[in-house]
C-alpha cells in the first residue's frame, strides 16, 4: 500500500483540542455498537485484573491437577455432565489433568491482553520515532528511514517472529519475549501512517510559524506535530489490538509463544484440538472468548476512528437527521 494511500486513509483524522474530548466521548457514547463493544472491553479488562480474586472466590488454582475428576478408563474425559461443570469448577475441568477451566480462561486473558498491550505500545513508539524522524530530517535521512521501514513491512511478521521464538532460551520470560517479538517485527505500518501526516502536517501554516521563529526540529515535532499526531495513533493503534491479541494466540497455538504452564487462549486450543468430540466445551470456551475479544476490540476501534475524525461524525449527524424529518414528514 503507498504512503498515499495510507494518508488517505487517516489524513481527515487530526488531534482534537483538549476543550474537544467531552465531543469525542459523546460521539463515542453515540454509537451503540460502539458502546456495548467497550463494555465487553471492560469486563474482559476487570476479568483480567481481577483474575487472583475470582479464582479466590471459586476456590481453585490454574495450574492444580484434580486426578480424581477425570476418567482415566476413557482417556481423560472429565467425570460428569458439561465436562465436569460444578459449583467448585463453574466451567468444568480440563480433560487429562483436570485443572479449573474458569481459572485458566481468567489468567489466560491476563496473558493475552498484556502481550497484545505491550506489543502495541512497542509497535507505537517505534513507528511513530521512525515516521516523524522521516518527515522531519532532511531527504537522505528521509531516504534511508523509509527504506528500512519497507524492509520492515516486507518482512514476513509470523515466519520471523517463529524463527526468533524457536532460538531465543526458554529461560527468558515467555510473554515479555512475545510482545517484544510482535512489536518489532509490525511497527512498519504505523511508521508510514507518521511519515505521511508528517509531511501533510510540515507545509502547515501554524509549523512554518513555528519554523521561522527559530524553533528546532524536535521542539516543533514536541510542541505542534505530537498532537496533532495523537488522533491517527490512537486511532492506528485501537486496530492494532486485537491484531496482536490473534498473532500472541496463534504463536501459543503453534507451541512457540507462552510455555506450559503459564496459561494462555491460544496454548489452551493448542491442547484442545484433539478433544473437539470427547469434550468440545475445551475447546469452544477459549476459541470463544478469543473471538470475543477481538471482535470487540475491533468494533471498538472502529468506534474510535469514527468518533475522533470530524467528517464522519458530520456524516453522521447529518444521516440521523435525514431518517428523523423522514419519519417526522411520514407522521
Amino acid at each position: 500500500m503507498s504512503e498515499a494511500l495510507l494518508s488517505q486513509e487517516v489524513g481527515a483524522v487530526q488531534a482534537a483540542p483538549a476543550s474537544g474530548a467531552r465531543q469525542f466521548w459523546r460521539r463515542l457514547r453515540g454509537q451503540r455498537a460502539a458502546a456495548v463493544a467497550a463494555a465487553v472491553v471492560v469486563l474482559l479488562v476487570l476479568l483480567a485484573l481481577c483474575a487472583p480474586l475470582l479464582t479466590a472466590l471459586e476456590g481453585q488454582d490454574p495450574n492444580v491437577y484434580h486426578p480424581d475428576l477425570i476418567d482415566s478408563a476413557r482417556g481423560g474425559v472429565p467425570i460428569g455432565s458439561l465436562g465436569g461443570i460444578s459449583g467448585d469448577h463453574w466451567l468444568g475441568i480440563e480433560p487429562q489433568t483436570g485443572r479449573d477451566l474458569f481459572a485458566r480462561l481468567a489468567y489466560g486473558a491476563r496473558v493475552s491482553l498484556s502481550v497484545a498491550f505491550a506489543a502495541t505500545l512497542v509497535q507505537v513508539l517505534l513507528g511513530v520515532a521512525f515516521g516523524v524522524a522521516a518527515g522531519l530530517g532532511s531527504k537522505l535521512v528521509d531516504n534511508i528511514l523509509s527504506r528500512v521501514t519497507d524492509v520492515v513491512v516486507a518482512l514476513p511478521v509470523m515466519v520471523l517472529s517463529l524463527a526468533l521464538l524457536a532460538i531465543v532460551p526458554d529461560t527468558f520470560p515467555r510473554p515479555v519475549l512475545v510482545a517484544l517479538i510482535i512489536g518489532l517485527v509490525s511497527w512498519g505500518g504505523t511508521a508510514k501512517i507518521v511519515r505521511a501526516q508528517t509531511l501533510s502536517l510540515k507545509s502547515l501554516d501554524y509549523v512554518a510559524a513555528a519554523r521561522l521563529s527559530g524553533w528546532g526540529k524536535w521542539r516543533i515535532a514536541r510542541r505542534e506535530l505530537l498532537p496533532s499526531l495523537a488522533a491517527p495513533v490512537v486511532t492506528y493503534a485501537a486496530l492494532l489490538f486485537p491484531s496482536n491479541i490473534s498473532s500472541e494466540a496463534a504463536l501459543s497455538f503453534l507451541g512457540v509463544g507462552v510455555k506450559p504452564p503459564t496459561p494462555s487462549w491460544g496454548q489452551m486450543l493448542t491442547s484442545a484440538d484433539v478433544w473437539y468430540q470427547a469434550a468440545p466445551q475445551y475447546l469452544l470456551l477459549p476459541a470463544g472468548m478469543l473471538f470475543l475479544t477481538v471482535f470487540s476490540l475491533t468494533v471498538l476501534a472502529d468506534g474510535v476512528r469514527t468518533a475522533l475524525d470530524p467528517r464522519a461524525a458530520s456524516r453522521l449527524r447529518i444521516g440521523t437527521g435525514r431518517k428523523r424529518a423522514k419519519k417526522g414528514g411520514a407522521a
